[in-house]
């Protein structure tokens, strides 16, 4: 088992091994209360963006529906009449300055969260260490653009931000602990600095004391890489190659046992689940010499070019399987009611267009 695995497992098993990390998490927490104290303070500087933000952000470490959040997010903006777009950090990518993601580019060089947004959006998608760069230009190469959206931004305070969502899944806040003592980033009840938070669970109930609502999420089906990098809705129905054999899923994600779970539970499928690192590059491919038949997520997706397949994997049928994400109709109707109030000119001026009458 290697450290990292070893860290998490005492997270819930406690030992030496979390005894000995308390400490460093207590220093963490430390650290974190200073740095927000800076900030409220001025001595560290943040900025404000012309539009309104909304960040999309957990507090644990790891995967908690961040990117499906902002994909849902988006669409409900966008049959409200307001023209989104996306900052994000661009985890996995080699670019450290602020950069548009456009049609062609790579993961590698981006990140495959901001590929697989703006392939599944269709809005504008800059990335950069620093968020408010990544925002300036986002706006300056799309001005028409009233609101941004900063896909894992939290604990990013050099951007100011109007409207939060903070999300948590079905961990929680594990042992309530900040890393490398616990997954937490920072304290669960770390004050907002937005105008407005909501408590938004990726899970089937609350799973902390934070007062929230549940979304919900799902597979939309298979759909075949080929047909998916030309941009095909998946089909709801498993082929039947698929049905009452072992098929082998692997997942580059945060939390890949939610992904091998769904195919089982909502497909109905045999999983055999290859669980890889969170953002795995893929460059080797990790699947078994011999396997005819593979399920993969669209964040790996955008990593595996058909192309690529046809010459390493003659024979090869990779899948590719979507999520759907639903977000509560309170906390869009409030969202949207607060984006109102924020931009009350903004508001009466999508009052008469098409997309905000349908």
């Amino acid at each position: 088992m290697s450290l990292a695995a070893r860290i998490e497992h005492s997270w819930t098993t406690g030992g030496p091994l979390a005894l000995a990390l308390r400490p460093i998490g207590a220093l963490h927490a430390g650290l974190v209360r200073l740095r927000r104290r800076l900030h409220r303070a001025g001595w560290l500087g943040s900025e404000r963006l012309p539009v309104p933000v909304i960040v999309v952000g957990n507090r644990v470490a790891g995967g908690a529906g961040k990117t499906p959040t902002t994909l849902a997010l988006v669409e409900v903006l966008k049959a409200a009449g307001w023209r989104p777009g996306i900052v994000s950090r661009g985890h996995g990518g080699t670019s450290s300055l602020p950069r548009e993601v456009l049609a062609d580019s790579r993961a590698g060089d981006v990140g495959d969260e901001p590929v697989l947004m703006r392939r599944r959006s269709r809005v504008p998608v800059c990335v950069g260490r620093q968020r408010a760069a990544a925002g300036r230009l986002l706006l300056a190469r799309h001005p028409d653009t009233d609101v941004i959206l900063c896909d894992d931004g939290l604990q990013h305070l050099a951007l100011q931000r109007d409207l939060e969502l903070l999300l948590f899944d079905e961990r929680g806040a594990g042992n309530g602990r900040l890393l490398p003592a616990g997954p937490l980033r920072e304290p669960i009840d770390s004050p907002s600095t937005a105008r407005r938070q909501w408590v938004l669970y990726n899970a089937t109930a609350p799973s902390t004391p934070l007062a929230g609502t549940c979304a919900r999420r799902r597979l939309a089906g298979l759909v075949r890489l080929e047909d998916w990098w030309q941009g095909e809705a998946p089909v709801p129905q498993v082929p039947e190659a698929l049905l009452g054999r072992p098929v082998l899923a692997s997942a580059g994600l945060g939390q890949p046992q939610r992904f091998f779970d769904a195919l089982r539970l909502e497909l109905k499928l045999q999983v055999e689940g290859l669980a890889l690192p969170d953002h795995d590059d893929h460059i080797e491919l990790p699947w078994p010499p011999g396997t005819a038949q593979v399920i993969v997520t669209e964040k790996d997706a955008v990593k595996l070019l058909p192309r690529r397949l046809a010459q390493e994997r003659p024979g090869l049928q990779v899948w590719v399987a979507p999520l759907e994400f639903v977000l509560p109709r309170d906390l869009v109707d409030e969202l949207l009611a607060e984006l109102d109030r924020i931009c009350p000119r903004r508001r009466h001026a999508a009052a008469g267009s098409p997309a905000a009458t349908r």
